[in-house]
């Protein structure tokens, strides 16, 4: 059945409805976790690290399980994903991205924003947000559905509705599809890459990663587009905070 929310005016109300999903599933949460890792190897001493959009934790979780000896905290502003996340034993704070996190400058040696990008109003003010809790030097976690992705690229010369993209809140219309993730934007990688070098950062790797969605007979073929970045079904992004601004 079709994930709907017929009765939605906000996007608080969007995201208090149940059905909608507050996660996406344990690949997501490993992929992160094998992230995160590569760069904990290069901070010295216990790090912090803010999971923006934490959904209910379960892969803040996991991170955390996997990274031992650090400090991490949850940020989001759904009441029933943060129960969720309490009841994992997590750190968790309730409020929005922008324009404001509840969290001091300089804060954080690790920020993550896993599939959050694409779900806000404001991502300039988000990520101006991300830098600013940042330490020097510290780094941000990016992942984020592709509208360049392999897929998408066939689908719009036939005059299909891309894979991720949505056009309600309500339902969803002209694509693949049944559940409504609330997807407002959505970057290819040059798209992706020159705002965040424009907002401050500097980007360290890009790589890509699957869709867990995508028909199990094209899944090595989804595989073996993670090996181009700039067709991948997710766009994986490391990024510093710049020190020259």
């Amino acid at each position: 059945m079709p994930v709907t929310a017929p009765g939605v005016s906000t996007l608080q109300d969007f995201y208090e409805t149940p059905g909608v999903p507050l996660c996406s599933g344990p690949d997501r949460a490993r992929r992160q976790a094998r992230m995160l890792a590569r760069v904990l190897r290069d901070v010295a001493g216990p790090a912090v690290i803010l999971d923006l959009g934490c959904g209910d934790g379960s892969a803040l979780a996991v991170m955390a399980g996997q990274n031992p000896g650090h400090r991490f905290a949850g940020i989001d502003w759904s009441s029933g994903a943060l129960r969720g996340a309490q009841a994992l034993g997590l750190t968790v704070l309730r409020g929005g991205v922008a324009p404001g996190l509840p969290v001091a400058d300089g804060t954080a040696d690790v920020v993550i924003m896993s599939e959050l990008i694409e779900h806000l109003v404001d991502p300039d003010g988000a990520v101006a947000e991300a830098r600013r809790v940042l330490r020097p030097g510290g780094s941000l976690l990016l992942s984020t559905p592709n509208l360049a992705a392999w897929y998408n690229r066939g689908l719009l010369t036939l005059g299909v509705q891309p894979i991720f993209s949505e056009v309600s809140l309500r339902g969803v219309f002209g694509r693949p599809g049944s559940v409504v993730a609330g997807h407002l934007r959505l970057y290819t990688r040059r798209a992706l890459t020159e705002f965040l070098s424009a907002s401050g950062f500097r980007c360290v790797t890009v790589a890509g990663a699957r869709y867990h969605g995508v028909p199990r007979p094209l899944g090595p073929l989804d595989q073996a587009f993670c090996r181009w970045p700039a067709a991948a079904s997710i766009l994986l992004v490391h990024a510093r905070k710049a020190l020259d601004r």
